[in-house]
């Protein structure tokens, strides 16, 4: 008797799909805008939830475009195990179009094998060649 283990499939996201960041409009219209080069986010609040839509649809070069220069890596690889299944915004401070730099405390709930999960995280953000830019986790 062959014993079968089955992971939950993160859902295909669409552009008439509600975000995944938790905001109103739909995909295409909120994160998958800034995804497609169509817009840039005009907060570190908004970066860090479209960052968060990144890796529930899993791209990668999203990720690596809104990463700080100096804190890049050279690759990326997402864990296939992960399914994502919602984003809290704790705080914020500074981040707005007013701002060089910003702070977004953050929790983000997830599945990793079959187990409820979540990372929190106080994440800084500051402006690089006037786009809000990934910098690390704060301290």
């Amino acid at each position: 008797m062959s014993r079968r283990t089955s992971a939950r499939r993160q859902p295909a996201i669409t552009a008439t799909s509600p975000c995944p960041c938790g905001l109103a409009a739909p995909y295409g219209d909120c994160c998958g805008s800034f995804h497609q080069g169509r817009a840039a986010a005009p907060t570190a609040e908004r970066l860090m939830r479209s960052r968060y839509s990144a890796f529930v649809v899993r791209d990668t070069g999203y990720l690596l475009r809104t990463w700080h220069s100096t804190t890049r890596p050279p690759g990326l690889e997402l864990d296939r195990t992960i399914v994502w299944t919602g984003l809290e915004i704790l705080a914020t401070t500074g981040g707005s179009a007013f701002h060089s730099e910003g702070t977004v405390e953050f929790r983000a709930h997830c599945e990793a094998r079959g187990e409820a999960d979540e990372q929190h995280e106080l994440s800084r953000f500051v402006r690089e060649d006037g786009n809000w830019v990934y910098l690390d986790a704060a301290g």
